[in-house]
This record gives structure tokens, C-alpha cells and sequence, in this order.
């Protein structure tokens, strides 16, 4: 029988923790593990899972994600007006503000009651960030920094590789390209923060068809709870055709670059586990 997804959570984290301790304990600084997986690949659920288990070691840490350093929606505005469009929609690179979370990354280390660490946390359901009330407040530097992502440590793709359309919405609203020119010149502006990485964990899903289904399944959740924002089927397949280039582009490329591949079935079941 295979394990349920908090028994596989568990001993995936344990395992994680007990491969990296090592490398841990000889970092002189916090030691950032990231952890990159596509949309429904519960990357965010194992972080926590790695938090809990690795300050019951002793080790103080603190999770990153990726998703709470989106623009706000009034400056996601600007950017659909002087850019194009579609960046009115948040996900791909360049609706982050990396700049903020290199600033957070260099901080953490000299956190204090003095120097205290906040980053934002973004709403979802409202599509913009939190009160600055409401974000994170830390005041001792961490051991282990977990940062999560479903881009984390894409590279770009060739220009070659952006001259044909991938679905209906690059054929009809990027006609000429110049949408995913320019995400893919601004992950570029992504690279040095994939640097700060001192190792990167990816969970693989087995193809692009599954990661629609996992998101789908997320967001019928969420349209059951009546959630704000909750998108229906013909707004999620518009959604998620932002995303389908560099999903495919991650699928095929980032198993490669991981120090850590963690391959799973459409169940979401680990199926291989391989460190590079």
C-alpha cells in the first residue's frame, strides 16, 4: 500500500534534512535549500513539513515563497499597460519583485530585535499583498532558509525556442512574440537569485497534462469553499496556458540542474528519489 500524503511528506522531509545535515552544519550562514515544483506539486505543504522537522533538530528556520513576492495588482497594472497585456495576470517571470527577496536573503543572517526581517506575504484571494501588519517578523537569524517556487532555478530558453506559439492563447494574444520575449528575458534578472541556492530540490511531475490536473483540482476546491477570485474550467485553462511554456521548458530542463529529483506519479506518489 503507499503512503498517504502526510506519511510520504514526513519521510521525504526526514530524508531531505538527513542528506543536507551535513552541509548544513559546515555552512558559517543560513543555509538556503530550494525547493522548485510546479503547480499542484505540494511544494508548499513539504516546506512546512521541512520547517517543523528541522527546528525540532534545533535548527531555527524560516520558508520563502516565491508567490509572496508578486507585485501588487495596481503595479501589475502598470506593467500590462507599458508592457503587454497579459502581465496583468501574475505567475510568470517579471511580475515578481526579486530585488525585495535578494534584500530579505541578505538580511537574514544579521536578523535581531535591533534589525528585524519582514517580507511580504501575498493574498491570493484578493490578488495583491497583505497589510504590512500581517507580514512576517523575524529576529534571530535561521539555520536552514527554505525557498519554494514553481520556477525556481529556470534557466532561459533559447530565442529559437520562442519563435512558435505553444497553445491558442501565445496564437492569439502573442502574436508577435512579445510577451514571452520578454518573460524570457526577465528570468534572466532571476539567475543571480537562483545563485543564493546551496542546493535545489525539484519534485518532478510526470508531464504537463498531470500539473493541469493537480491545479484543477485545486481550484475546484477552492470554487467549492465559494473562495474570492475562484476561477471556473474556462478561466483556469486561460490561466494555465500562461504558464504552459515555462512548464514544459521546467519538465524537461530543471531534472538536470537539481542537486535533488524527486519523481512523482500522477498520485502524487514518490516514485525515485535521485541525487545528482
Amino acid at each position: 500500500m503507499l503512503p498517504d500524503a502526510s506519511t510520504q511528506n514526513q519521510a521525504l522531509a526526514g530524508h531531505l534534512l538527513d542528506h543536507y545535515a551535513g552541509r548544513i552544519a559546515r555552512t558559517h550562514r543560513p543555509y538556503v535549500l530550494g525547493l522548485s515544483g510546479l503547480q499542484g506539486s505540494g511544494k508548499s505543504t513539504l516546506a512546512r513539513v521541512i520547517k517543523a522537522q528541522a527546528e525540532h533538530r534545533g535548527w531555527p528556520t524560516d520558508v520563502l515563497s516565491l508567490d509572496d513576492f508578486y507585485y501588487s495588482r495596481s503595479e501589475r497594472d502598470v506593467l500590462a499597460h507599458q508592457v503587454h497585456p497579459l502581465l496583468r495576470t501574475r505567475g510568470v517571470p517579471g511580475t515578481h519583485e526579486i530585488e525585495l527577496l535578494l534584500s530579505v536573503l541578505a538580511a537574514l543572517p544579521h536578523a535581531s530585535d535591533k534589525l528585524p526581517v519582514t517580507w511580504p506575504r501575498f493574498d491570493k484571494g484578493r490578488d495583491t499583498r497583505m497589510p504590512p501588519s500581517r507580514w512576517p517578523r523575524i529576529v534571530r537569524p535561521p539555520r536552514l532558509v527554505v525557498m519554494e517556487g514553481w520556477a525556481l532555478g529556470l534557466r532561459p530558453q533559447l530565442d529559437s525556442a520562442l519563435e512558435q506559439p505553444v497553445n491558442e492563447l501565445e496564437r492569439t494574444e502573442d502574436q508577435d512574440g512579445r510577451w514571452r520575449h520578454w518573460v524570457n528575458k526577465q528570468l534572466r534578472a532571476y539567475q543571480p537569485l537562483w545563485r543564493k541556492l546551496d542546493a535545489l530540490v525539484v519534485l518532478q511531475a510526470p508531464n504537463w497534462d498531470v500539473v493541469r490536473h493537480w491545479r484543477g483540482e485545486t481550484e475546484k476546491e477552492l470554487l467549492a469553499r465559494k473562495a474570492p477570485l475562484a476561477m471556473d474550467a474556462a478561466a483556469m485553462k486561460h490561466f494555465l496556458a500562461l504558464f504552459e511554456r515555462l512548464s514544459r521548458h521546467a519538465l524537461a530542463t530543471l531534472p538536470v540542474l537539481a542537486d535533488t529529483c524527486v519523481e512523482y506519479d500522477a498520485g502524487r506518489h514518490v516514485m525515485g528519489l535521485n541525487h545528482n
